[in-house]
């Protein structure tokens, strides 16, 4: 899934505006210039007031001519050819000897009478300082709707207002089958195909359909790509802006910028808007994050007015796309005008196969490639993430001058986007040691805890800000996480450190991101889940996730004192729990992971049979895990 590009817009009266404007400084420039200087008469050399004294008594110039501020003189060795003329700058105090000086040396003299500038002249510098103002301000108003290029101003209503827009024309038509993997978001939209393609058979029996709908998802889940599917199905022009485009310096330009286009998109109705990226005008006013700036407040007031504007015969859909919807304005998310909001997920792993079958159809691949365990392999990708997978691993193969991608390809292709470049690191002998004892704890714990997720692969090789990892996939992905199975995902977190303190009898720093991903879970187990059997099901998170953007948002603490000590302590509790587990299972195989040591050290890179080979079968049931728990999404275990 991803957007396509967009043929530029054909050539018009700014391309001539572009040419004609230099041309008109460069003339009112030369005429500047030509007025300073008479024609047919070059610079003369600046010298001293003294030295032109000198010359003069020794009888070296023939003409003189003087000036208000200065004197110019022309030396008797002056030829056809060339001339030898010198000025020099007078004092301020007349000197009552020079014209006495002058006349007994029989030098010509001839006195210039001042010059005036002309009114051109004198008007110039406003000319060409308004000038420049109406073309800086006409490139930033410049690339309204539809991509228009900025120009030179080409009229007063113009530079207002800002240009019509105008629909975007795809390089080819996009349909709802270029959308894999958001069944449920097509069928939310797909009624409005109906509607814009016959909005009569509608109208007849008073239905109306909204005319707003917010796209909300996480970025890259393919919110433009169905926008425009939405347009090539229902075959009607395509109106497509982002918000940042409406906010401009000036005030009010924005707010006309919207009036056009939804002019516009009336004009040529039935027709849809795409506004992507909302939230950059549409956060919540007098807030202070954002709804302070004057402009942006009347870009989003206009809007709003023009939803209210709409009849219920205007077959006008408005579409817009935000992964932000906790900021939005209210106004914005009411009835009767993005009433509707239709949300995009990332993609299971049904639905990552299917858009692999989008992405892949022009791509040489080899005939052993499993597109299947590709999908089982990338759990959290979305849309663009897959296909940017597919371009890398195409850059990987035609690097080697392939004709076609194989599965190392795409497997390299994976642990760069995923964890990034390979770095060349000079490591010492027994620090590569240690990162090898340290993957192998990770390793071991979760092949011999029958309720891990099962192991892809495990490397001590450095990529991105990691210095190793241990890649672990689930068999399906779960939308719970049972208890169990949690306190599985903090042994293997912590087995790494644990490897390091019994096998090496000292512990480094490479747990560090270990050690705050284990204790950010068993915070979220004892403060979120209420899985902590003293404190309860009460709900004592000091923070919120984003629903989409995945990151944590910090909320004012509603907790006493004692409380969150509680909540420390069985997070701690939690902790060294994990821990003990670790060690226990490590202790217990101990020699199969010296021997997975001594071979990571040696192959860097060992895959899941490799593995199997070091540390044998892992249907040993451990004294302190009852059962299989379930399943999770996969986690990377990176030093």
């Amino acid at each position: 899934m991803g957007n396509h590009a967009t043929p530029p817009e054909p050539s018009g009266p700014s391309d001539l505006s572009r040419l004609v404007w230099p041309l008109v400084f460069m003339l009112l420039g030369f005429l500047f210039l030509s007025t300073q200087m008479p024609p047919g008469t070059s610079a003369p050399s600046e010298v001293s007031y003294s030295e032109i004294k000198a010359l003069i008594r020794t009888g070296k110039v023939r003409e003189a001519t003087l000036e208000a501020t200065a004197i110019v003189v022309v030396l008797h060795s002056s030829t056809a050819e060339g001339s030898d003329r010198l000025r020099a700058i007078t004092p301020r105090q007349p000197d009552a000897g020079l014209l006495p000086l002058l006349e007994d040396m029989g030098v010509a003299v001839t006195a210039e009478e001042p010059r005036t500038p002309s009114v051109l002249v004198s008007l110039l510098p406003w000319i060409l300082i308004l000038a420049f103002y109406f073309w800086l301000s006409r490139r930033m108003m410049g690339g309204g709707m539809g991509g228009l290029p900025g120009g030179l101003p080409g009229g007063i209503g113009d530079f207002l207002g800002g240009r019509a827009a105008k629909p975007v024309k795809p390089t080819r038509k996009v349909t709802f089958a270029d959308v894999a993997g958001q069944n449920e978001a097509k069928r939310e939209v797909s009624e409005l195909v109906e509607f814009l393609r016959d909005p009569d058979r509608f109208s007849k029996v008073g239905a109306t359909v909204p005319h707003g709908v917010l796209l909300m998802g996480p970025p890259g889940t393919g919110k433009t790509l169905l926008a425009r599917a939405l347009a090539g199905e229902a075959d009607v022009p395509f109106f497509s802006t982002a918000g940042s485009e409406f906010i401009e310096v000036f005030v009010g330009v924005g707010a006309g910028r919207v009036r056009k286009m939804f002019e516009e998109a009336r004009k040529q109705s039935p027709s849809i808007i795409f506004i992507d990226e909302l939230d950059s005008i549409g956060r919540t006013r007098g807030t202070g994050l954002g709804g302070g700036h004057d402009e942006r407040e009347q870009t989003l007031n206009q809007i709003l007015a023009e939803l209210d504007g709409f009849s219920p015969r205007e077959a006008v859909v408005v579409l817009a796309a935000t992964n932000r919807p906790d900021v939005l304005d209210p106004a914005l998310l009411r009835p009767g005008r993005f009433d509707r909001h239709v949300t995009l997920e990332l993609p299971d792993k049904g639905a990552r196969r299917a858009i692999l079958d989008v992405h892949v159809k022009d791509l040489p691949l080899r005939h052993d490639v499993d597109l299947d365990q590709i999908a089982a392999g990338t759990p959290g990708f979305s849309g663009a993430d897959l296909k940017n997978l597919l371009n890398e691993a195409a850059i990987t193969a035609a690097r080697r001058s392939a004709a076609d991608i194989t599965p190392p390809d795409l497997d390299q292709a994976r642990d760069k986007v995923m964890m990034g470049t390979v770095r060349t690191l000079a490591i010492q002998p027994d620090e590569k040691h240690r990162l090898a004892v340290h993957e192998a704890g990770h390793t071991a714990v979760a092949f011999y805890n029958p309720g891990a997720d099962p192991i892809y692969k495990v490397t001590i090789i450095p990529r991105g800000r990691s210095l190793g990892s241990t890649h672990i996939l689930p068999e399906h992905d779960r939308h719970t996480l049972p208890e169990a199975y949690l306190r599985v995902q903090l042994t293997t977190l912590l087995a790494g450190r644990a490897a390091e303190k019994l096998l090496l009898g000292s512990v480094s720093s490479g747990a560090d991101v270990d050690i705050h991903r284990a204790t950010v879970l068993a915070r979220s187990m004892v403060a979120r889940w209420g899985m902590d059997p003293d404190i309860g099901p009460v709900d004592l998170r000091d923070s919120e996730d984003h629903p989409f953007l995945g990151q944590q948002i910090a909320k004012p603490r509603s907790l006493s004192d004692q409380t969150a000590s509680r909540v420390d302590q069985a997070v701690i509790t939690l902790l060294h729990a994990a821990e003990t587990q670790a060690l226990q299972i490590i202790e217990l195989h101990r020699d199969q992971i010296e021997q997975l040591v001594v071979r990571l050290e040696a192959d860097e890179t060992l895959d899941l049979p490799a593995i199997r080979k070091c540390l044998g079968p892992n249907d040993t049931v451990t004294p302190f895990v009852k059962g299989r728990a379930g399943r999770r999404p996969p986690t990377d275990k990176t030093r």
